[in-house]
């Protein structure tokens, strides 16, 4: 979300607040128009959004209601969403970052959020998870600008948007009932979004994936990565992701070589070859590329600058402005062009984010507000000249004013001329923000922002991207750890990823024995429990406690992992016939609050390498019970039938 002054006369909370304009009371929502030549009214399900999306209801829950801004002249319409505090405790929505809190009106900015940098869609919730105020917009590629804050002086909790709209257009608010579970509200949302054009997932996107970023950062080439590939093939990765520096000129500072997508020499004589080697090695391979950046050491940049107005020097790049249908061509041609002549089975496309620089001219706002830590802070870069291209933005035929719409455009026909290529077996990775419900169309691997080593931050972000994802396959953020790191510290990676599709990114011939056996035993139990971990229902609690206890069950069989000393979970063993016992703490046990009646059960432990740490038989509730469970370890719970007891 880029963060700025917002619409023009709503910047203090008085007017943030102010009475006039039509009023609706609809899901137990206080409904206001605070400006714009709109009307207000209930509509139906199945309408084109206002920037012309996918958002075609088809996902949508029966018990939502459905708003519309109808615009009788070109206008910005501003929307107010209200309720009263009650037992709210927290505000969530897609970028929210560790801001998960309930925020003041008056120390609440207005911020952008569009196709690149997250999308209109939040929830207010209180103590026990439920949602109290759940809406998203049909944007999902137009720009909305999205305020949010609690009045102190009446204890309501407000929600703004203010979108700009042709006459004749329209714009779709869906408002999901009070008291469904945050998750399920926000997943009904999401899901009501999405189109029905999602692109396909290939089993290579649901496998473990090899990534070279935080394993060898720049300094990659084609025999270490084809050794490790070798090693990753027998790990169980089915996806090897070269990352950043194999382009000429990456060496530089920041990205100063980005632009000309030319692989060195010096690192891979025969790119060509080196991905087929890769490919013989039993993994598919992706290769990163920013396609609009263009780095000041490249022939891209002396060509093309005049395209990319927004400067990041601290970077040594600029942005390519996706508004321009000649930066567009550029950027797609750099794309398709990559994967055409070096038989690549897809691409990470990255920094996309960074165009949001180009709704300051939109919006009128300033700044960045990235709440995911996207780009490990360089998409914090408010850089210079943003606002006007050559010739200005809309100025050609081909041109639109809107950056939203400008990269749905561009990522249009980058996925049009890639399936001509590679059809459904084509991969695309996406990563936080830019991974929201319409990208779903563009992307088939959805990543979590860029967190090294912050096995909680990968945890949270993982499950909030698993919010969105209505289709597509959710990726961890890469896996690092210490060489030098206990298994059990290392394994902490591991499970921040269990209920993603994990992404290892550490040396694997340089692993100790045990990191090398608790790598292979954890990688093992994703696999087995793969269709449970991603696509069973998943229960995780309050946002702002961080999911310190998830469960995901899919028919029969459940995974608990436990990410708090002091965490509980609520199952009822008596149902299932397989619970699987993550200790991802440093504690010796964990407490599982057995629902219904007491069961008797068959434990087997396992310590963080896999190795076996004990099997007993046990009676289980009802109620709390401390299962012991060896430090990052698992236990697997298993009901015992009368039959089975010792005499």
């Amino acid at each position: 979300m880029a963060e700025g002054t917002g619409p023009q006369g709503f910047a203090q909370p008085a007017q943030l607040w102010a009475g006039h304009g039509e009023v609706l009371r609809v899901q137990g929502v206080r409904v206001s128009v605070l400006a714009g030549d709109v009307r207000l009214r209930t509509g139906t399900a199945g309408t084109t959004g206002a920037d012309g999306g996918a958002a075609s209801g088809a996902g949508q829950d029966a018990g939502a209601a459905e708003l519309r801004l109808e615009a009788g002249a070109a206008t910005t319409a501003v929307l107010r969403l209200d309720v009263p505090l009650g037992d709210a405790v927290g505000y969530w929505h897609p970028s929210s970052g560790w801001e998960r809190h309930l925020t003041a009106d008056w120390a609440s900015r207005w911020r952008t959020v569009g196709l690149a940098g997250s999308a209109p869609l939040g929830c207010l919730y209180d103590a026990a998870g439920r949602s109290l105020l759940a809406f998203a917009a049909d944007r999902l590629a137009a720009t909305t600008w999205i305020r949010f804050g609690l009045a102190e002086d009446t204890a309501r909790f407000g929600v703004w948007l203010a979108v700009d709209l042709r006459a004749g257009e329209s714009c779709r608010v869906l408002l999901q009932p009070s008291g469904l579970p945050f998750a399920a509200a926000a997943r009904a949302l999401a899901g009501a979004l999405a189109g029905p054009d999602a692109l396909p997932v290939p089993e290579a996107g649901r496998v473990p994936a090899y990534s070279t970023w935080y394993s060898m950062h720049r300094d990659v080439n084609a025999a270490d990565v084809e050794a490790e590939a070798k090693l990753a093939a027998a790990a169980g990765c089915g996806l090897l992701l070269l990352d950043d520096g194999w382009q000429l000129h990456a060496d530089g500072t920041g990205y100063s070589g980005s632009g000309d997508w030319t692989p060195d020499p010096a690192k891979f004589p025969d790119f060509a070859a080196h991905v087929a080697a890769v490919q013989g090695a039993g993994l598919r391979y992706m290769a990163w590329i920013a396609p609009l950046l263009i780095g000041e050491r490249t022939a891209a940049h002396r060509e093309f600058a005049h395209l990319a107005p927004h400067a990041i020097p601290r970077l040594r790049c600029r942005v390519l402005d996706p508004r321009l249908a000649a930066a567009r061509r550029i950027a797609a041609d750099a794309c398709v062009d990559l994967v055409r002549r070096y038989g690549l089975d897809g691409l990470k496309i990255d920094f996309l984010d960074l165009a949001m620089a180009y709704a300051e001219s939109d919006a009128g706002a300033a700044g960045r507000d990235d709440g995911t830590g996207a780009g490990g802070g360089a998409s914090a870069e408010s850089g210079t000249g943003a606002a006007t291209a050559a010739g200005g933005a809309g100025a050609g035929p081909d041109d639109v004013d809107d950056v939203g719409i400008g990269l749905r455009l561009l990522m249009t026909e980058v996925r049009d001329r890639l399936r001509e290529l590679r059809g459904d077996e084509l991969l695309v990775e996406l990563r936080q923000p830019y991974a929201g419900p319409g990208m779903l169309a563009f992307g088939n691997l959805l990543r979590a922002a860029d967190c090294p080593a912050d096995a909680t931050a990968n945890r949270v972000r993982t499950l909030d991207l698993g919010l969105l994802a209505t289709s597509g396959a959710v990726h961890s953020d890469m896996l690092m750890w210490d060489a030098a790191a206990s298994p059990q510290t290392a394994a902490r990676q591991l499970h921040s990823a269990l209920f993603a599709t994990p992404q290892i990114s550490v040396r694997l011939a340089s692993l100790t024995e045990d990191q090398q056996a608790m790598t292979g035993f954890w990688l093992g139990f994703w696999r087995d429990h793969r269709d449970v971990l991603t696509r069973g229902e998943i229960v995780a609690g309050r946002p702002d406690q961080l999911h310190q206890a998830v469960t995901a069950r899919l028919g029969e069989r459940a995974v608990v992992a436990f990410h708090a000393e002091q965490a509980l979970a609520r199952v009822p063993a008596a149902d299932l016939a397989e619970i699987a016992l993550v200790n991802s703490t440093a504690a010796s046990h964990v407490v599982l609050d057995v629902e219904g009646p007491g069961t008797t059960v068959r434990l087997d432990a396992f310590d963080a390498c896999g190795r076996p740490a004990g099997s007993h038989t046990r009676t289980l509730g009802p109620g709390p019970d401390a299962i012991a469970v060896p430090p990052s370890g698992l236990c697997v719970v298993r009901p015992v039938s009368p039959e089975e007891l010792p005499c």
